[in-house]
């Protein structure tokens, strides 16, 4: 991928360092997730540590990890223990490499207050981490097999803005942030304009050029080489009277590695390449993820990152 291609992804696709809680947004998707969260967890009360005579008294816990990965949530589980009256120390920092046994944060405070906040902060920092985890693994193993095409995730996101920071502890992209933050035209809209992907995909991208200042890119996701020659034809006329550089994606949805591979080949005879991206998307896993990338595309979309985490495990320990 050269340096123009690479640019173009990085700003379109690659936007999780936003994603902080100094940003008032995440900042509330945090806490509006954690709190319901432990309101559900905690009525009417814990009958546990009411039944043992648990009181006040101050006590120290680790917050371990049984298996090696990426850490991600610290951040997120410190500012709920905070909240609620509990010392955070560091051990790890979010995106750092982990092994077994490696301690993440010791908290302290009162013993009730441990106990109660447990299992929502290891929810947090299982499933965050987890995402964060099979993100590296996936663009590590494209790397090795010598391709250049970036991993991202989708919006099949429960836990929302969660799901897309720990995507980007990860080095996976964030995709969308939400359906305000770009122009995704998929197949639901292109039937609403005409009859085939292939009269309806320049007619949207007309449509949607107008409000480009407004997104960060403009994608469309197409099933079949007739559309995707009429999206890249558009997207190329259209830049060709554009004063600055803008990102066009072009999404190759539910394709198999040859069909895919065939229409990279159209678009670098055509005359096409250079002005759009190429996304391939839908059902891809791990198993096929090399293949799919040694098809030359730009990014590869899996939703099964967020969708289907797998929680890495991590465990607090009272001492």
């Amino acid at each position: 991928m050269n340096a123009t291609r690479e640019r173009r992804i990085e700003r379109a696709l690659f936007r999780g360092a936003s994603l902080t809680l100094e940003n008032p947004v995440y900042h509330r998707a945090v806490r509006a997730l954690t709190e319901a969260l432990l309101q559900d967890d905690l009525t009417p009360g814990d009958l546990t540590a009411k039944a043992l005579g648990m009181k006040g008294d101050p006590a120290s816990a680790a917050i371990l990890a049984r298996e090696g990965g990426v850490a991600a949530g610290l951040a997120e589980v410190a500012s709920m223990f905070q909240g609620h009256g509990v010392g955070v120390a560091f051990e790890k920092k979010d995106g750092e490499a982990i092994r077994p046994g490696d301690t993440l944060l010791r908290v302290d405070g009162e013993q009730t207050k441990l106990l109660s906040l447990e299992r929502v902060g290891l929810n947090l920092l299982q499933r965050m981490s987890g995402i964060a985890t099979a993100s590296r693994c996936l663009q590590e193993r494209v790397q090795r097999s010598g391709a250049s095409a970036r991993i991202v995730g989708t919006r099949k996101t429960p836990w929302g803005l969660l799901d897309k920071r720990a995507l980007h502890l990860g080095s996976g992209g964030t995709h969308r942030l939400s359906l305000g933050d770009a122009i995704m035209i998929k197949n639901n809209h292109l039937a609403l304009l005409a009859g085939s992907e292939e009269e309806a995909a320049p007619l949207a991208i007309e449509k949607a050029w107008r409000f480009r200042a407004e997104s960060a890119f403009i994608e469309v996701e197409v099933r079949g080489e007739a559309a995707a020659r009429a999206v890249a034809k558009t997207f190329r006329r259209l830049q060709e009277t554009a004063t600055e550089e803008y990102p066009c994606l072009l999404m190759l949805d539910n394709m198999n590695p040859d069909e895919i591979r065939a229409i990279v080949g159209m678009l670098q005879r055509e005359g096409l390449w250079d002005s759009t991206l190429v996304e391939a998307s839908g059902g891809i896993s791990e198993a096929s993820v090399e293949a799919y990338a040694a098809c030359g595309v730009d990014a590869i979309s899996i939703g099964a990152l967020t969708h289907s985490a797998r929680a890495l495990d991590v465990c607090q320990r009272i001492s």
